[in-house]
């Protein structure tokens, strides 16, 4: 397969989300207040999950477990958290591992907003708890972050799913649209309707109430960084470094990453399959998480 698209743009949709997104910001901000829309939750433990601490390169990172067995680590995306994976940790006969990377959730900020600070924050994360050939999962900015983990250390991972991630060619965002991020990191209303975009066929408010919450306690500086790490990145030539199985996965209805960015990461691994999932956006695993597990749990039976 040819590469569709290089330095991959994001798409007019998105542009319009954010756009409706701060159309509506105000009224949003003034219902917040009147209704004292507080934080869903306190606690990050969904039922079953225990929440643990453990350091990597000085920094205390946080994650949620469940289960065991043979593990899989789930890597959530931009302005993510474990939570995200709360709904799919449930994987009989596996010890599920959902982190917050640095500068996400409850784990410590790191003085940097970088894909490659990730992935190797994760790689030392991996070796912190002492997995053994994990299946590592990553969902859009986290599917980055795994590509680039796998790529710097081929012989870490036994198999990855990239669900609905940056392509090998990184993630451009038109400089015009660098205003209303930062506006996120004040504006909790607008955070809470640019993750309704990114989840359109979840109808839960509490757990949307509860990952913008998440969401408000990133690193400011990730912000705009993040947007920006995206941008630059770009392993064209190098993910495909790892060489083990490779399941992408891909919603019909994102309007973040098109089918192009799909099957231009699918095409980067000698050993993949594309999914594409016709009935869900950007974020599976929130929109349709028992699909997601019956597809994850075949994929690893298979490895």
């Amino acid at each position: 397969m040819s590469r569709e698209s290089a330095g991959s743009a994001v798409p007019a949709a998105l542009s319009a989300a954010l756009l409706f997104a701060l159309l509506f910001a105000a009224a949003l901000s003034i219902a917040y207040a009147l209704y004292g829309c507080a934080r869903r939750g306190d606690g990050w433990k969904e039922p079953g999950m225990e929440e643990k601490k453990v350091t990597v390169s000085g920094k205390k990172i946080s994650y949620a477990e469940r289960g065991t067995g043979s593990p899989v680590v789930l890597v959530h995306g931009n302005t993510g958290s474990s939570r995200w994976w709360s709904r799919t940790m449930d994987l009989p006969g596996r010890r599920a591992i959902a982190l917050d990377l640095p500068n996400f959730g409850r784990s410590e900020a790191l003085e940097v907003a970088d894909i490659d600070a990730y992935a190797d924050s994760l790689a030392g994360f991996i070796g912190a708890l002492g997995l053994d050939k994990p299946v590592v999962v990553g969902h859009s900015l986290g599917g980055a972050v795994v590509m680039a983990m796998a790529a710097r250390n081929p012989s870490l991972a036994s198999a990855l799913v990239l669900v609905d991630g940056a392509a090998p060619s990184g993630l451009k965002t038109p400089e015009e649209h660098y205003p209303y991020i930062e506006l996120y990191r004040t504006n909790k209303a607008m955070m809470r309707q640019a993750l309704g975009a990114v989840t359109p066929t979840m109808k839960d408010d509490d757990f949307l109430d509860a990952l913008t919450d998440d969401a408000m306690t990133m690193a400011g500086h990730a912000f705009a960084g993040n947007a920006r790490a995206l941008a630059r990145f770009d392993y064209s030539g190098m993910a495909g470094d790892f060489k083990g199985p490779v399941l992408v996965v891909w919603g019909r209805k994102d309007v973040i990453i098109t089918e192009a960015m799909a099957r231009e990461t699918a095409a980067a691994y000698a050993d993949s399959r594309l999914e594409i999932l016709d009935g869900v956006g950007h974020s599976p695993m929130v929109e349709d998480p028992e699909s997601f597990k019956r597809l994850l749990l075949d994929f690893i039976a298979g490895l």
